[in-house]
């Protein structure tokens, strides 16, 4: 009977054939793919971290507001109001002097033009009148412009100057420069200096 048993087997059991084909597969794929898979998990995993923490603050700026007392609501509403009511008091008393202001503008041109009117009918001058009528405010700035002082200093040129005249400012002016500039021998025609 010896005959009939089968004959041991040479390699190993068949249960680790399965593993150590596992194993090389495994081995193989992450010799030719490692760094890929790698980067490609790490990746994966900064992703996810990221949605999540975008998940949960989307859940807080979205989450129900909590009961809030009406008391606190209306009396906030009603500071609200009255400060609003105030500013708009300050800015309707400074509309109110604005205009008053115009009207006073409005009626000191009407007074110089009819005095200008009055005197120009009698044959006088308007600006002397003008002059006599208009009384100083005080804190009002005047409209004349202040002149500068003189100053001490000599001017550049003398007040007979004139651009157009061709007098001055040229590179050869007078005797003064003719002396200057080289002067050729009329008798030697090959134009030696003197």
């Amino acid at each position: 009977m010896e005959g009939d048993a089968p004959p041991p087997a040479q390699g190993p059991p068949v249960g680790q054939e399965g593993v150590q084909f596992l194993l090389h597969a495994v081995s193989s794929l992450l010799s030719d793919y490692g760094w890929y898979i790698l980067f490609s998990l790490i990746a994966i995993y900064l992703l996810v971290h990221k949605l999540s923490k975008n998940l949960q603050g989307a859940r807080k700026r979205y989450a129900p507001v909590t009961a809030v007392e009406p008391d606190a609501v209306v009396k906030q509403q009603e500071a609200l109001l009255a400060a609003r009511m105030k500013m708009q008091e300050k800015l309707n008393a400074q509309a109110e002097k604005f205009k008053e202001r115009q009207k006073m503008v409005e009626e000191e041109k009407r007074r110089q033009k009819i005095a200008m009117w009055e005197s120009m009918q009698e044959g006088k001058s308007y600006k002397e009148t003008l002059q006599h009528h208009q009384e100083p405010k005080p804190g009002a700035s005047t409209s004349k412009a202040v002149s500068k002082p003189k100053s001490s200093r000599k001017p550049l040129r003398g007040d007979g100057y004139n651009p157009l005249s061709g007098e001055g400012g040229g590179l050869v002016r007078g005797d003064q420069d003719a002396e200057a500039l080289p002067q050729v021998d009329e008798a030697n025609s090959t134009g030696v200096f003197l």
